[in-house]
């Protein structure tokens, strides 16, 4: 939000996300020094990406229809203070930067003076551009949730809006397990796990939810872990608000549920990557049209065990102790399976 708050629409699926991110009187996000920040609100659980899709149709129509009207209010009107605004604006139309938004509050200051003296049709016309005057630069929509509403429950409505190619952010906070309702395993739990409904752990691996969506090849995707890699997370987020269309970023967010002291969540996500477990990617389709490989792999070869990686964890400790026999199977299909991901990513960043 210190990014794009002050344009910054979200919607947010309910959940933990949606519990911290809309709570009074403290919320996390960050507002400027005129005291605007994003515009947040909560849908259901199973069409958070539905609800931020119909807010970006509802942003689109909203410019379209102020576009119109400030192409008309040029061509009727004589030269202006008002005009001159509004021309600038025009020239500034698909930028986003603090020029467009001096632009658009030069036109707000001299907007009501001329409305005051306007009549007919250009009085009729002014109206619709005070209407629409907060679409000058346009919005950042966003669709931020968990693993069990985009992987699993809402997972058809995320795939739609990544099929629509329209400018839809979408971000998933992936604990790897469902958060909110105590634990129960998602498709995003990884082999091996224990979790509810898996308490012998999970035997099945986890849904590569990035690999699909890069199979439009016109979503941008990434994926990333704040506590491994901040300057990679950084550039995912301007990256994928930039990209003209549909973005995926997904979050690596170690849960309470994983198992270990929660104050070391930063470390626990390096401890992730340099294992092999969490992969650092972006998926870029407008370099291919560079002739670039479209895929850039951020992630290094692991230097960490991956076994000791899992004894890390009580969600995987948990089933050495108790089933120590079946621990040995799927940890060993586990290991197997995070680096056969690994280079295959591999191949795909080099063709």
């Amino acid at each position: 939000t210190q990014l794009f708050g002050d344009r910054m629409i979200i919607a947010n699926a309910t959940g933990c996300s949606s519990i911290y991110g809309g709570t009074f009187p403290t919320i996390p996000y960050c507002k400027n020094a005129l005291g605007q920040g994003p515009t947040w609100a909560n849908s259901l659980f199973e069409d958070n990406a539905e609800y931020a899709f119909g807010m970006r149709l509802a942003v689109d129509s909203h410019r379209k229809q102020l576009l119109r009207s400030i192409d008309r209010i040029l061509e009727i009107g004589e030269p202006s203070p008002l005009n001159q605004a509004l021309q600038k604006c025009r020239g500034l139309w698909n930028s986003v930067d603090e020029e467009a938004k001096a632009a658009a509050r030069a036109v707000k200051e001299v907007l009501p003076a001329t409305l005051a003296k306007a009549q007919g049709e250009t009085k009729s016309v002014l109206w619709k551009i005070v209407e629409f005057q907060d679409y000058f630069v346009d919005k950042s929509v966003w669709a931020i949730g968990g693993d069990g509403w985009a992987y699993d429950i809402g997972y058809g409505g995320l795939d739609h809006v990544l099929a629509m190619n329209r400018n839809v952010n979408i971000l998933v906070l992936d604990t790897e397990v469902y958060s909110n309702t105590g634990g129960q395993a998602s498709k995003s739990t990884p082999t091996g796990s224990v979790a509810k409904f898996a308490a012998a752990g999970k035997r099945t691996k986890k849904k590569d939810l990035g690999l699909m969506a890069m199979t439009y090849g016109y979503a941008y995707v990434a994926a990333i872990a704040m506590g491994a890699n901040q300057n990679q997370a950084l550039k995912a987020f301007i990256e994928a608000e930039a990209y003209p269309g549909p973005s995926l970023i997904i979050a690596y967010a170690p849960c309470i549920a994983h198992g270990f002291d929660m104050r070391n969540t930063q470390a626990e996500e390096k401890m992730a990557v340099e294992a092999g477990h969490w992969i650092l990617y972006r998926y870029n389709p407008l370099l291919a049209k560079e002739g670039k490989s479209p895929l850039i792999l951020d992630s290094k070869e692991p230097k960490i065990d991956y076994q000791t990686f899992l004894q890390n964890e009580i969600r995987f400790r948990t089933l050495m102790q108790q089933h120590p026999e079946i621990a040995e199977r799927l940890f060993a299909q586990a290991e197997r399976e995070v680096k056969e991901r690994l280079s295959y990513y591999q191949r795909m960043a080099q063709s």
